[in-house]
């Protein structure tokens, strides 16, 4: 056994085995798989980044077009685009995945080696490596993700090749490295190019997510920390203009075909994904935003606007603060069920419960929903592509409904937990035996919390959102694994 967890091809071929599982066995899809699937498949038969809306190819900015041009990709290399994107096609997406996701696995690796290095340039970092590589490849969360056409597989491979130089450059930057390089108007010659190949990869990973650049803010506040201590911030200002500029690098086409094709300024893709023309339900989201924090919910009400009705009885009871309040919020639902689209006055209604919702208990919309939100990003099953119920609570109950179910579901949600408490462990290990690590260490927390920060106000809180998080987490629990001594 020694030998077979020592050799980083059985943790790759281990990591083949669990993805073919779930493409094979778990194969999913979601709303937002048949925009990416329309989209590359009008860019490929018509030349077009369109939908089609009422039966016209009509160009958009929905998305992002990093993933639509990945598909179209595979679909011409196969063969299998014949008018209709077909199951043949999507196993061809799926398997060109798991080798992307297996090279993140690797990177993910690679991080975690590179900090045993930061903290001591003299140790040895296998035996973190390996030990990354394999809670990377064994990693049931992001492995799942393979078998559904979604972005998250291709924004964690950029996410994780950016955190590598981002690593090494807070680190010289703490340790005053750039000093002894040729005086130059960043950080020196050699740390000008991790500045800019690290921008360059946020910008690559923001062609396949509109929030990307979140990374490059964290590594703005923890290298700018760093130099304000140094009284560098001229500098630190000078590395930050450059990073941004070569950040929007990639984003360039995208913008000028925007300006081109829909006149108008749209370097990233809009927030609200909305088609010309249609109404952005502002007042409703507001009033989500008062109550909702768990994904399942987000089935109950959200998802169902504009396409499904809305039975009131079926919204959680503590959205409503008082009887008074339930009769307004059904006398909304009941004009809106008979034509099932929301009016400009129905979602004037919800924004006036939403201020008075919040004008009555503020906390609660500002901080402790939010916070909620967090939590249950994090502490969840993460099984929403897998046909389990993902209800943990309460344990005897599910028991008695369906015990297959209840140990699939406590046995993830416990993995999600300890692959999170080997993190914490790890950071608080490494921080304090390895001053010279402090930086990388830093800019990962704030990676992670930024984001998490970020994801509280989306109005529907995925738990997939967080997944380009795990590189780091997992980089972080294999330091726990370390038995080399820390240079002083």
């Amino acid at each position: 056994m020694k030998r077979i967890f020592s050799n980083p091809v059985a943790a790759l071929i281990a990591g083949v085995c669990l993805r073919l599982f779930f493409v094979l066995k778990y194969p999913a899809n979601s709303g937002d798989t048949v925009l990416y699937e329309q989209i590359a498949a009008n860019w490929l038969q018509h030349h077009v980044y369109a939908m089609n809306v009422h039966d016209q190819v009509t160009p958009v900015d929905m998305r992002m077009p990093g993933y639509p041009a990945f598909l179209a990709l595979i679909y011409a290399i196969s063969g299998a685009l014949t008018g209709r994107i077909g199951e043949a096609a999507r196993l061809w997406v799926m398997l060109a995945q798991v080798v992307v996701d297996l090279l993140t696995c690797l990177l993910t690796a690679a991080l975690a080696g590179l900090l045993v290095l930061i903290a001591n340039d003299r140790a040895r970092p296998r035996r973190v490596f390996l030990a990354a590589l394999w809670l990377a490849a064994l990693c049931p969360f992001t492995a799942n993700y393979v078998a559904v056409p979604l972005t998250e597989v291709f924004a964690t491979l950029f996410t994780t090749a950016a955190l590598l130089p981002f690593c090494l450059l807070v680190t010289r930057a703490q340790s005053r490295g750039w000093r002894l390089a040729e005086r130059h108007w960043i950080l020196g010659n050699d740390y000008g190019y991790l500045a800019a190949w690290s921008a360059l990869l946020v910008g690559l990973c923001t062609l396949f997510r509109p929030e990307a650049p979140l990374l490059l803010v964290a590594a703005w506040l923890v290298l700018g920390a760093i130099l304000i201590g140094q009284r560098e911030s001229l500098r630190g200002l000078k590395t930050m203009a450059l990073m941004a500029a070569l950040c929007a690098v990639p984003l360039v086409p995208w913008t000028i075909r925007n300006a081109v094709t829909l006149h108008e300024f749209q370097p990233l893709a809009p927030r609200n994904s909305n088609l010309p023309g249609e109404l952005v339900p502002y007042g409703f989201m507001s009033w989500e935003k008062t109550w909702l924090y768990r994904f399942r919910e987000v089935y109950l009400v959200p998802w169902k606007l504009n396409d499904e009705a809305i039975d009131v009885n079926e919204v959680p009871a503590r959205v409503f603060d008082t009887p008074a309040e339930k009769e307004r919020v059904a006398m909304i639902l009941e004009q809106y069920n008979e034509d099932l689209t929301l009016t400009p006055e129905e979602d004037a209604a919800f924004a006036q419960l939403a201020r008075e919702r919040t004008a009555r208990r503020p906390l609660r919309t500002y901080l402790w929903l939010p916070a909620a939100r967090a939590l249950t990003l994090w502490f969840t099953p993460r099984i929403e592509l897998l046909p389990f119920s993902g209800t943990v609570f309460p344990l005897v109950q599910s028991w008695e409904d369906d015990p297959v179910d209840q140990s699939v579901t406590a046995g993830v949600f416990l993995l999600n937990i300890g692959y999170i408490g080997l993190a914490l462990w790890g950071a608080v290990r490494l921080w304090r035996r390895a001053p010279a690590a402090r930086g990388a260490i830093a800019l990962l927390a704030a990676f992670i919390l930024l984001r998490t920060a970020f994801l509280t106000t989306l109005e529907t809180p995925e738990p997939r959102y967080v997944l380009m998080c795990y590189p780091a987490l997992l980089a972080l629990a294999a330091q726990v694994f370390d038995r080399s001594e820390a240079a002083d």
